[in-house]
């Protein structure tokens, strides 16, 4: 799928982000992806993030949408002409706007789910759930803070930050292929939130994720980032 590039603003994106057994994802991932492993760990997560003025680049603002979505995504990578490439591989995609349900599959890599979301950010706090039309929820309340986590994989915010940065290209299902749309956001800065409750009925279904098989690790937050997002070669 060749999309035109799109252009607009991270109003808020927040990185929730697990480690995982690889053998539980591994069953989960098509060919040609497999995990990206990190100390010998399958890195999974939920994107929550707010897009404002999403439009085609070089229209003007007011023509854009606005819109919470939900993303799904696991570290993954892959052989490519020789060579070992990275990116996240997207298994579901929730929204907020009923367009995208409409177009996700044509103009928007993969299906789209509709949800409904709740909302509330007020200094530093945030709280934001939804519900999808397949009864997936996702939960966070979350506090910005300066320090980030002890007790995560990666050690320092760096280290996390540098790992996301690089999974800027992701697939997501699209019939017999897959699409791939790489992010490109005009500056890169992440900041650490220290999160209080967090629930994934996806990661939480011992169908999927046998018991104990994914562990949340930390949570990053961005505002305020212009982007653009670049249609890559189908697979």
């Amino acid at each position: 799928m060749i999309i035109p590039t799109i252009h607009g603003y991270m109003d808020r994106r927040i990185l929730i982000n697990f480690t995982a057994d690889p053998k539980s994802v591994e069953k989960i991932i098509p060919f040609p992806f497999r995990p990206k492993l990190y100390k010998d760990k399958a890195i999974v997560g939920i994107c929550l993030i707010r897009l404002k003025n999403i439009k085609p680049k070089g229209f003007p603002d007011f023509v854009g949408v606005n819109s919470e979505n939900g993303a799904h995504r696991i570290a993954v990578e892959w052989d490519e002409n020789g060579e070992t490439k990275s990116g996240v591989y997207i298994p579901r995609r929730d929204t907020s706007l009923k367009l995208n349900t409409l177009v996700g599959g044509r103009v928007f890599p993969g299906k789209h789910y509709y949800a409904k979301f709740n909302v509330a950010e007020k200094n530093g706090n945030y709280h934001i759930a939804f519900k999808s039309s397949d009864n997936t929820e996702i939960l966070i309340d979350a506090t910005e803070t300066k320090v980030f986590s002890d007790n995560s994989i990666f050690e320092t915010l760096n280290n996390a930050s540098d790992f996301f940065e690089n999974g800027d290209l992701g697939y997501s299902l699209n019939k017999d292929k897959f699409d791939g749309l790489r992010l490109k956001a005009y500056n890169w800065e992440v900041r650490p939130l220290n999160v209080q409750n967090v629930k994934s009925s996806f990661f939480e279904n011992e169908d999927i994720f046998p018991k104990g098989s994914v562990t949340f690790d930390n949570a990053l937050l961005m505002t305020n980032i212009e982007h653009e997002w670049k249609s890559e070669t189908d697979k």
